[in-house]
């Protein structure tokens, strides 16, 4: 490999998203990386969790005496009643395929396992999120074109 083909991979990998690049032929080996070493975990996409009550954080027994009953028991029956469907990736939700687009899905559908109910990119990689089973949309928890991170809740619903 001479250096104009050295250069013109390097240019490549600098002006796209590519961080490695590995080539292997009868010449030699070549590796080029970059930016900070990185850590990658690979990981099936979780099942559907059912929300639990935060726990409360610990307090002294002046402030405990002092909080009046909160709407816990309203808040559990809550996470009794619906399953959280999260984000299996970090990236950016969007509820419609196209900005023209209609959502995919609205608050009070009937969605059948498998419909797709929102795509989230990830290094410009457009990731359908399906729903794992028959549901009813209680509430989108997530605004369209919002920044969602690896298992922060993307719907409620209600099992069917």
């Amino acid at each position: 490999m001479d250096i104009k083909e050295l250069k013109s991979l390097i240019k490549m990998v600098t002006e796209t998203d590519i961080t490695e690049f590995k080539m292997e032929n009868s010449d030699g080996k070549l590796h080029i990386r970059r930016g900070p070493e990185k850590e990658f975990v690979q990981m099936a996409a979780p099942a559907p969790v059912t929300m639990a009550a935060p726990a409360a954080p610990a307090q002294t027994p002046a402030a405990s005496a002092a909080a009046p009953a909160a709407a816990d028991p309203e808040q559990a029956a809550v996470s009794d009643k619906y399953d959280a469907i999260p984000s299996p990736i970090v990236g950016t939700f969007y509820r419609k395929p196209s900005p023209e687009a209609a959502p995919f899905v609205e608050v009070g559908d009937v969605v059948e396992a498998g419909q797709v109910l929102c795509l989230v990119e990830a290094m410009k990689m457009f990731n359908e999120i399906e729903a794992e089973f028959k549901c009813k949309i209680v509430e989108i928890v997530k605004d369209d074109a919002a920044p969602v991170e690896y298992g922060e809740t993307l719907f409620l619903v209600e099992r069917l």
